[in-house]
């Protein structure tokens, strides 16, 4: 069974940065993806990534954030820039079904999340 640990959460201010970190142990996994869950919101997908080097974002961070995995490392990463106020959210990364689409229906296993909280 896989077994995912965020970390890299924490305060920031507004147009600041955080890199998080998913470190994966267990069977290797192809498509991997973040997602967050704000207080009284949905959980959405906000990246996710494929080892064919497949990328997609949600249009609310596009330009902004950066998926990416090393795989020698076996870590997921989400480089966080040009922080916002919304982006406030408890963050959680996924190893999904292969596909496309952003959304959480794919996900077959979550890590703990780790809290990502951008004062304004």
């Amino acid at each position: 069974q896989v077994q995912l640990v965020e970390s890299g959460g924490g305060s920031v201010q507004t147009g600041g940065s955080v890199r998080l970190s998913c470190d994966v142990s267990g069977p290797s996994v192809d498509c991997m993806g973040w997602f967050r869950q704000a207080p009284g919101r949905d959980r959405e997908g906000v990246a996710i990534i494929a080892d064919y080097d497949f990328k997609r974002y949600a249009e609310s961070v596009k330009g902004r954030f950066t998926i990416s995995r090393d795989n020698a490392k076996n870590t997921l990463y989400l480089q966080m820039n040009d922080l916002e106020p919304e982006d406030t959210a408890m963050y959680y990364c996924a190893v999904r079904r292969c596909g496309t689409l952003l959304s959480s229906l794919g996900v077959t296993d979550w890590g703990q999340g780790t809290q990502v909280t951008v004062a304004s």
